[in-house]
């Protein structure tokens, strides 16, 4: 492995500093290499049966999509039916990169003037009301009947039996239910799930969700249509009418996936493919733009100046993103310009070097919960998927006995009436989720993704540094500490936080809040730094390389 930098020895007796070289943060997971393909995602069961798929011919669409049903059962309390999904996918082929836009719309009964008739200044997070309509199965379908070689049916078994068997509840999913107890006995059928005998469900045991075992088989048999226009559509608009929520058969019946094209920049040289708005992936172009114009090798890896540069990029991008990003539908937004290096100077002239700005974004906090999946196969195809259910087991609420978790997205939307991404009937809100690609010399270089809201593209530019700036390789990259920057409301004023993992020193922590940072330790694997998951690709394709999350119960596999 190669060493990283950790920190400066002051040698007293001769006035100078030497860059010291050690290994003291080994990788608690080694790299993973392959010559045939590779599959990473947040559980070791999705990854297992991606792989499967690899091995037995199936592609990279193929196995991207069995592996987000094996998740969509393993990991209920951040993906499933209920969610949206989106998708870049590299067709070697056609050497091009497409985007899938399965993120779903706002219901036509969504009207602020209705959520203000109720009592609401802002659209409740639980319950049916923030429910848009899900867009993860229109996404599967339309995905493998362009590039798929398997059928939905043949890529859905794994999810059945797991659904019928069970899965071991894991000690990173546990941490999850502990978290959201209040969530899970509001509901019947998720006390009935996770609560046993009073306690909640404990590590190890095993979690039978038999109820959407039925419904991935009515699935399997009746795909796309099964969902938006048959009997499992039914089941979701009578309990949505019969429960005050806002989901009708139009809604459904009109929901349609859409092919759009990858937006991208360059950073020192590599082209950097991230999702177009809905999604917030122009804040990482932004924040990548602005960055490419400080030196950061020279400051050094984890030192205080390179921190806080990024940081304050991060600010800068993500005030962009709020007055910009909405569904594009509704609105024309200025891409060129925004990703333009022009404006990403401009943006930079207002970050001070040495002192904490007031270039800020009012976003939401540390919220959000998401599923982020790479694969590459031996043809040189490569998936970049990222699917979610917004919060933590979405909107709190189980379809009936379908066993669907609704996602609580359109909480993202504002009431206001003046805002960009203002709630309207049949509208995308701004999406968290956001998969990159990064190429070099017109070829895959780095597939790779984390969850974390609001904190996916701010893990983006610390990976992506770590590689391109410091030279670390993808195991190690993922494993390093993270920053996250968010903001809190406390009596009508936001207030930033600068949370950092334990890991960081002590005297990096002391230098930032001297330069004005409000600094916040998390412990050294917090799960609310993301599950950020990656494959890089390297010696011309010939040799493919994983790395996984240890945040997460996530795992590598390649053959």
């Amino acid at each position: 492995m190669k060493p990283s930098p950790i920190y400066e020895l002051n040698c007293i007796s001769y006035d100078i500093k030497i860059n010291i070289w050690l290994i003291i943060m080994p990788s608690i997971y080694p790299v993973t290499r392959a010559r045939n393909g590779m599959v990473v995602s947040p559980h070791r069961l999705a990854s297992v049966e991606g792989l499967k798929v690899l091995r037995r011919g199936g592609n990279a669409i193929d196995a991207a999509i069995a592996t987000n049903m094996v998740l969509a059962v393993a990991y209920p309390h951040m993906c499933g039916l209920g969610g949206d999904a989106f998708f870049l996918i590299y067709e070697a082929g056609e050497n091009k990169v497409f985007g899938l836009n399965a993120s779903g719309r706002a219901p036509y009964a969504a009207k602020r003037e209705l959520f203000k008739s109720m009592g609401f200044s802002s659209i409740p997070v639980r319950g049916l009301l923030p429910v848009t309509v899900p867009g993860v199965v229109d996404g599967w379908c339309t995905a493998i009947e362009r590039f798929g070689t398997k059928t939905l049916s043949e890529l859905i078994q794994p999810a059945i039996e797991y659904a019928e068997r069970g899965v071991p509840i894991t000690d990173k999913f546990y941490w999850f239910v502990n978290s959201n107890v209040d969530v899970l006995t509001s509901s019947p059928k998720l006390a009935e799930m996770y609560i046993r005998g009073g306690r909640i469900i404990r590590p190890g045991e095993v979690l039978v969700q038999k109820e959407l075992a039925a419904t991935l088989r009515k699935l399997a048999e009746g795909g796309r249509d099964e969902f938006y226009k048959g009997e499992l559509a039914e089941s979701i608009v009578k309990f949505s009418e019969e429960n005050g929520g806002l989901i009708a058969k139009k809604d459904l019946q009109d929901h349609k996936s859409n092919w759009v094209e990858p937006i991208k920049t360059l950073y020192r040289g590599y082209e950097v493919y991230a999702f177009p708005p809905n999604s917030q992936g122009v804040a990482t172009l932004i924040e990548l733009n602005i960055i490419e114009g400080f030196e950061l090798s020279q400051y050094g890896w984890q030192k205080p100046e390179t921190i806080h540069l990024m940081v304050e990029a991060k600010k800068c991008a993500f005030k962009v993103r709020d007055q910009y990003v909405t569904d594009p539908e509704f609105v024309e937004i200025p891409l060129d310009k925004l990703l333009s290096k022009e404006y990403a100077s401009k943006l930079r002239e207002n970050i001070n070097y040495e002192r904490r700005g007031q270039c800020s974004h009012r976003g939401n906090a540390v919220e959000g919960d998401t599923v982020y999946l790479a694969v590459v196969d031996k043809e040189g195809n490569a998936v970049s998927l990222i699917q979610s259910i917004y919060y933590p087991f979405g909107c709190g609420v189980v379809v009936g006995d379908t066993g669907i978790i609704l996602q609580n997205r359109g909480a993202y939307f504002s009431l206001d009436d003046k805002h960009i991404n203002r709630l309207e009937p049949h509208k995308r809100t701004l999406h968290t989720l956001s998969p990159l690609m990064i190429f070099k010399d017109q070829k895959p270089f780095l597939v790779m993704g984390t969850m974390g809201g609001e904190g996916q593209p701010q893990t983006h530019i610390q990976v992506i540094s770590n590689i391109i700036d410091f030279g670390m390789d993808v195991q190690e990259s993922i494993e390093a500490p993270r920053w996250m920057s968010t903001s809190f409301k406390t009596n009508q004023h936001y207030v930033d936080i600068l949370i950092v993992e334990k890991r960081v020193s002590q005297k990096v922590v002391a230098k930032l809040e001297s330069m004005g940072h409000k600094v916040s330790r998390v412990e050294e694997w917090s799960q609310i730094m993301g599950h950020a998951q990656a494959i890089m690709v390297k010696e011309n394709g010939k040799v493919i390389y994983g790395g996984a999350d240890p945040r997460g119960d996530s795992a590598a596999f390649g053959w």
